[in-house]
């Protein structure tokens, strides 16, 4: 591997959909080249991946890939692949050529993250909510069913009262709100998250309180997330941060998250010792975190 090499891809993907950006202008600098390193996962004929802040284009296992290109004090070449697209960062001192030659080297692996990325963004697509009477999204891994139902007693601050009901017989589960059927779209909408983040603040408080004593370590506070871009973090101080669209996943994606967050206030970095740390406490964590890579949540905007 190059020594300036660094190749990072957030573990977190963003939730929404990359901005439309404008075809790039006459004053963007192009690379291209006739060498290219065959690609595990070919690229779809005359796909174009393009970052909203792209200054810079390649020509990658003929895919056009227009990318933001940044310089800063740093020691490595590092590329990173979001929801946005191909971001390339370079310490100041080293030549264009070197960074070109370092796309052209990684140009299969850039191409099929970017492929990825372009997949779940299309899966999450598909799954924008239509929030009415009748509508089903997932909790905990299963399908739950909206109803509405205005007799139900609302909350103080015009917080809408949710019930779950269980249909032992048909096996079906029911979220009844206390909302009346003229209940406009975003009303509704706001109502489901709201129950679902007070059903995400005592779910992942459990699962905190499942795990912390078994890494030996003392989580201090809890915050919900509803950050695109990754489904947890931690500090030094203690702080978890949890994103409450975990709650659409099976509770055994969630654990993964959780002990993952918690393994930082051992080891606040990503080596051998923090993943030993996670595996103490969940031997399959490597299947589990495979599993959140590949799934996505419903689009609530």
């Amino acid at each position: 591997m190059h020594p300036l090499l660094r190749f990072t891809l957030d573990l977190f993907e963003s939730n929404k959909a990359p901005a439309p950006v404008e075809p790039a202008q006459a004053a963007i600098e192009s690379i291209a080249t006739d060498k290219c390193v065959t690609t595990t996962q070919a690229p779809l004929p005359g796909s174009a991946y393009r970052h909203p802040r792209a200054n810079r284009e390649a020509l990658l296992c003929n895919a056009l890939v227009a990318f933001e290109f940044k310089r800063g004090k740093r020691r490595t070449i590092g590329f990173s692949v979001g929801p946005q697209g191909l971001v390339v960062r370079a310490p100041s001192w080293v030549p264009l050529r070197e960074v070109d030659a370092a796309l052209q080297g990684k140009s299969d692996w850039i191409v099929r993250k970017l492929g990825e990325s372009v997949q779940r963004v299309q899966q999450q697509n598909a799954q924008r909510m239509t929030w009415g009477e009748g509508t089903t999204f997932p909790f905990l891994g299963a399908s739950l069913t909206l109803a509405l139902n205005p007799l139900l007693t609302s909350k103080p601050r015009g917080v809408a009262a949710g019930t779950l009901h269980l249909d032992e017989q048909t096996d079906t589960r029911t979220l009844r709100l206390a909302l009346p059927a003229s209940a406009t779209a975003d009303h509704i909408r706001d109502a489901v998250q709201a129950w679902l983040m007070r059903q995400a603040r005592q779910f992942f408080t459990e699962r905190l309180d499942h795990f912390a004593p078994q890494l030996q370590v003392q989580w201090r506070s809890l915050s919900l997330s509803n950050a695109n871009t990754r489904w947890g973090s931690a500090r030094t101080d203690g702080a978890i941060r949890l994103n409450w669209r975990l709650m659409h996943f099976n509770p055994a994606i969630i654990d993964y998250v959780v002990a993952h967050e918690l393994s930082h206030l051992r080891e606040m970095n990503h080596s051998a010792r923090f993943w030993d740390t996670v595996r103490s406490v969940m031997p399959d964590y490597a299947d589990r975190r495979a599993q959140l890579k590949a799934l996505s949540s419903p689009r609530w905007d």
